[in-house]
């Protein structure tokens, strides 16, 4: 009985995987009102994320950005079989992202970025039908990426350094479906763990043919969130369940996936300009989880996620030396494969629509304002591979999912 305890704490932490798997798209106000393109898009300090290659193109000496973008998402749950019925109250959750670049001289330049590229919170009413999955997550992640870019011509640069990320998760979810204490508590877990750090690299390449075409290219490495003596706390466990609840720690090493992306921008005229982006992510490297527990047990979970692609098209109009106005538009593909849906990251294929604009207030200063809302196309889907006695117990139902992010964001630069 006590492994079967310890093998739901282990499906419970694969969860994590589930949030490493919900990439935020919200790195820059400026390019998040275009679609989240900026591959080819060379306009600020945000190239540091979205192309280190383009910053040696920039003219200022100086150049600074940073913003917040709140998300506010709802979540509906239905499965009209058990009349089941439940909405998410999720936590507001905050990404942010500064950025710095240097022009050093006319073939080097240096840049810093601090940006949250996975950030979420998801909290289900405690005890609804799904809690032996998930009541409540909560994750947090910050990337620091110093950057120098070098141009080899006046029409080729490259760019690139070092990713440090640092991360913090906290989740809940009861250890079964039934299992209460002499009170009638439902009994449950908690996984808490800060301080998972992990190493990565990102490349960049841009090259401008023409004055007015761009094209660019940028990689990010696979990392690895390598969770070292998690804490776990049990609740309401009965009396009569045999083991140690007390002080079991675990290890988990969690792969967040490399990435590809490719770009093109045209000035259409001084005013107009086009872009688009295509983003390759390489979800194949959750294959399977594996946790290994302080008690010496250990426990390997598939994952099957599949590899997934990201259609980005955003527009520029400057209508003023006070004001630019942008949109976009992108299309989100799923990594989740049929029979891994699970309640902790209800993510479906998604159409994401954006606008927004900057307002110069003085030659050096200007406010960057951003919207994005997500629409993910109802599924109905299920997680089958929730065990109990050695048994697939399959839960699932009708998820309908959207999200509306206001971002605002400050820009300086001479």
């Amino acid at each position: 009985m006590k492994k079967t305890y310890i093998l739901m704490a282990a499906v419970l932490i694969t969860t994590l995987s589930y949030a490493g798997g919900y990439r935020v798209a919200l790195q820059g106000q400026k390019q998040l009102a275009m679609g989240h393109t900026g591959v080819a898009v060379i306009n600020s300090a945000e190239s540091v994320f979205f192309n280190p290659g383009g910053l040696s193109f920039l003219e200022k000496k100086i150049t600074i950005s940073a913003g917040v973008s709140p998300v506010f998402a709802n979540i509906s749950f239905q499965n009209s079989q058990f009349g089941w019925s439940t909405e998410a109250d999720n936590p507001v959750a905050t990404p942010f992202n500064i950025y710095a670049a240097y022009k050093i001289n006319d073939w080097m330049s240096a840049g810093i970025g601090v940006y949250t590229p996975y950030g979420s919170g998801v909290e289900y009413p405690q005890n609804w039908e799904g809690s032996h999955l998930v009541n409540k997550i909560e994750l947090a992640s910050i990337y620091i990426q110093p950057t120098f870019s070098f141009k080899i011509t006046d029409k080729l640069s490259i760019g690139g350094g070092p990713i440090f990320a640092i991360g913090n998760v906290n989740f809940n979810r009861n250890i079964d479906r039934s299992t209460t204490n002499v009170a009638g508590e439902r009994a449950n877990v908690t996984i808490d763990d800060s301080g998972v750090t992990a190493w990565g690299y990102s490349l960049g390449l841009a090259f401008r043919p023409t004055d007015k075409l761009t094209l660019g290219l940028t990689y990010k490495s696979e990392m690895k969130m390598k969770a070292k003596d998690g804490e776990a706390e049990f609740r309401n466990i009965p009396g009569t369940a045999p083991g140690n609840y007390e002080n079991v720690t675990f290890n988990a090493t969690l792969p967040l996936p490399a990435e590809l992306a490719v770009g093109a921008s045209y000035m259409i005229n001084n005013k107009w300009l086009v872009a688009f982006d295509y983003n390759r992510v390489y979800w194949d490297a959750y294959e399977s989880l594996d946790v290994y527990f302080s008690n010496g047990t250990a426990s390997h979970n598939p994952r099957n996620y599949k590899n997934a692609s990201v259609y980005r098209f955003g527009l520029q109009y400057i209508a003023s030396e006070r004001f630019t106005l942008r949109g976009g538009y992108y299309y989100d593909e799923s990594p989740v494969q049929t029979g891994y849906f699970a309640p902790e990251t209800p993510r479906n294929d998604s159409n994401n629509f954006t606008g927004g604009l900057t307002f110069n207030i003085s030659e050096r200063f200007a406010i960057d304002a951003a919207f994005l809302f997500i629409h993910f196309d109802e599924v109905d889907a299920s997680y089958d591979h929730y065990q109990e006695n050695g048994q697939n117990v399959p839960f699932g139902g009708t998820y309908k999912n959207n999200a509306f992010v206001p971002s605002l964001g400050v820009s300086y630069g001479f």
